[in-house]
């Protein structure tokens, strides 16, 4: 385990020195609003503030091993943008969406970070736990500007700039191992295999299962992954060989896919369950596609695009026409849910006439319970904690529109509700 501990503290390293080149030439002094004069119906206005625009920022990956829900949380932005702006807008200006596609290489997501900082409010969008938490240092100190990430792992949680959507990777594969469990047939003395990425979100989530396997009297045997693997063959002939039960995968849709066929193709047929970015339904029209249909689960930090909610249905429609080329799934309730969090705080900074980034910072730690119209409310009072600890299970489905159905509604297990994610 040494040389795997030592090979994160590389990488973390490496992203922080990534983060100081990057920063090189910008101001060391915090930027606080001072200064910030009044402006149209007399809001204090910073960056990315004029008196008829609003600049909010969306880091993504469109082009990496997330490229697809990439795709759809950015479009789910823009279709929001778009909805606000032909409503009038907020505090009368119109909304503008500026997106860099950093295909999940991080020298160009930090670089993209420093490029847009300047010109922008905030980030309604930034897809990667490792870069967000690369980023951390800078964003809490000298830039204080709101990120609301695409990345749930617990080391972003402690920042009042910051702030998870949802439950962190940890608390969501407690609540997945709860359904296991209580759901799928295991049991004290089982063993619980884990497939996860190295680094912030797979690294996460390896804490997540083994404290419910403590509370539960399972043993986790542990399969460790790069992004760039993509044939899970040897994974499964180890899971297989050291006879576990059910799977946990933490990594992304390509690894799943190949894990679930290829366990079905070997005769291990067992439940496998996946966080949440671990799954688009663009996987059911592959040959994994039936396997995934039959054994394969995935952890939610929502109800899916396809949930039976006045919200939801309308966002459908809306979203099939504006984008009728484009299938749908929850790449595009994550955007949508980011998009309007950002909009309330946004509507909040302006009723207080402040729409410097502290104002508007301030404004998102006084939501107590937003509804996005998913199945759960967000609260975002504590930085210590994610807004949500609840969790859906959903199921691959390929004649549900969004490819998933609700198998147990948003809840939080006994495990998780108990346990109290260490920050970063």
């Amino acid at each position: 385990m040494n040389h795997r501990r030592q090979a994160v503290r590389g990488l973390t390293a490496a992203l922080a020195v990534l983060v100081a080149l990057t920063a090189a030439g910008c101001s060391s002094k915090a930027k606080t609003g001072e200064g910030a004069s009044a402006g149209k119906g007399g809001v204090k206005a910073g960056e990315g503030v004029t008196d008829t625009t609003i600049a909010v920022g969306a880091l993504t990956d469109m082009t990496g091993v997330y490229a697809t829900l990439g795709k759809s949380i950015t479009q789910a932005q823009q279709l929001y943008v778009k909805q606000v702006n032909a409503a009038g807008g907020i505090c009368g200006r119109q909304l503008e969406l500026t997106v860099r596609d950093h295909g999940y290489d991080p020298q160009k997501a930090l670089a993209a970070y420093t490029e847009l900082e300047p010109k922008v409010v905030g980030y309604s969008q930034f897809i990667g736990s490792p870069f967000v938490a690369a980023a951390k240092q800078r964003i809490d100190g000298q830039d204080k500007v709101l990120v609301l990430p695409q990345a749930w792992s617990a080391s972003l949680l402690g920042s009042p700039y910051i702030r998870v959507l949802g439950s962190t990777y940890d608390v969501e594969t407690i609540n997945a191992v709860d359904f296991l469990v209580a759901e799928k047939g295991l049991k004290r003395g089982d063993k619980l295999g884990h497939v996860y990425f190295e680094g912030d979100y797979g690294e996460n989530a390896l804490v997540g299962s083994k404290h419910a396997a403590g509370k539960a009297g399972l043993t986790v045997v542990e399969q460790k992954i790069k992004p760039t693997d993509s044939d899970m063959s040897a994974q499964v002939a180890a899971l297989k060989q050291a006879g576990v039960k059910a799977i946990v995968i933490s990594a992304g849709p390509r690894q799943a896919a190949s894990l679930v066929g290829v366990a079905a193709a070997t005769g291990l047929r067992i439940p496998i369950i996946g966080n949440n970015s671990a799954f688009s339904p663009q996987l059911l029209g592959t040959p994994a596609g039936p396997a995934l249909e039959k054994m394969y689960y995935v952890a939610s930090p929502s109800l899916p695009i396809g949930a039976d909610t006045p919200v939801a249905q309308k966002l459908v429609a809306d979203y099939q026409a504006a984008y009728p080329k484009d299938s749908l799934d929850n790449g595009i309730v994550a955007g949508w849910t980011a998009a309007t969090v950002f909009g309330e705080a946004l509507k909040k900074a302006c009723d207080a006439k402040d729409l410097t980034r502290e104002g508007v910072d301030k404004a998102l730690l006084s939501i107590t319970a937003h509804d996005a119209g998913f199945g759960m409310k967000h609260d975002f009072t504590d930085p210590q904690s994610p807004s949500s600890k609840e969790s859906a299970i959903l199921q691959p489905a390929k004649s549900v529109p969004g490819g998933m159905r609700t198998v147990r509604r948003p809840s939080v297990s006994a495990a998780a509700q108990s346990f109290t994610p260490k920050t970063g």
